[in-house]
């Protein structure tokens, strides 16, 4: 979602304002009026793009769980069989620009995953689980020690390193986009490195 350059289109602008309320006030604290505002239309112009919030909740996290494997496989084939440091890397600048530029989304699949309905929740856990084990290949290979399950536990640990950025939102917490991106990728890879040496 962050690469895009182009101008997004209507629908991607309601997704964008839709990911930022709910983020802030909840999925049953935004009505569909306050979406179509903050994007310019009234909310039963919302209609003609998204059957309801529902649709809206579900392309968003069902959407960036399916971004973020297909970012990490494109890197995964740009890499073709280069060196696994330089491959994990490459995943993990890919998930920083995840977690800095879509933080309202971190927040929503935190809070509000379980209002899914059940079919548009097993994708999204599948399309993790997918994103998860590609890693997994990644972190193994170039700390081929470390078993699998430590591996995986490695994985979702520094996931969730990464994924603490909507938590730092006081103004002056971060140092600037760049500086917290360099950080956080000298912490996840110290948290691999320390995974792998165990």
């Amino acid at each position: 979602m962050a690469t895009r350059t182009d101008a997004p289109t209507r629908r991607e602008q309601i997704l964008k304002e839709a990911a930022r309320l709910f983020a802030e006030r909840g999925f049953h604290g935004v009505g569909v009026d306050e979406i179509g505002a903050a994007v310019g239309i009234s909310g039963p112009g919302l209609y003609r793009h998204f059957a309801g919030k529902d649709a809206m909740l579900a392309e968003l996290l069902v959407g960036i769980s399916d971004s973020l494997l297909t970012g990490a496989k494109r890197r995964l084939e740009e890499a073709d069989g280069g060196a696994p440091e330089a491959v994990l890397d490459s995943l993990i600048e890919g998930h920083i620009d995840f977690a800095l530029d879509d933080r309202p989304l971190i927040t929503l699949h935190d809070r509000e995953l379980d209002r899914l309905r059940d079919s548009d929740r097993k994708l999204v856990r599948q399309l993790q689980r997918q994103y998860v084990e590609l890693w997994v290949g990644v972190v193994r290979e170039l700390y081929p020690e470390l078993a699998e399950p430590a591996a995986r536990s490695a994985v979702h640990s520094v996931f969730g390193l990464l994924n603490s950025t909507p938590h730092l939102t006081r103004p002056g917490s971060l140092p600037g986009r760049a500086g917290t991106a360099e950080l956080l990728h000298r912490m996840a890879r110290g948290a691999f490195a320390a995974a792998g040496t165990s």
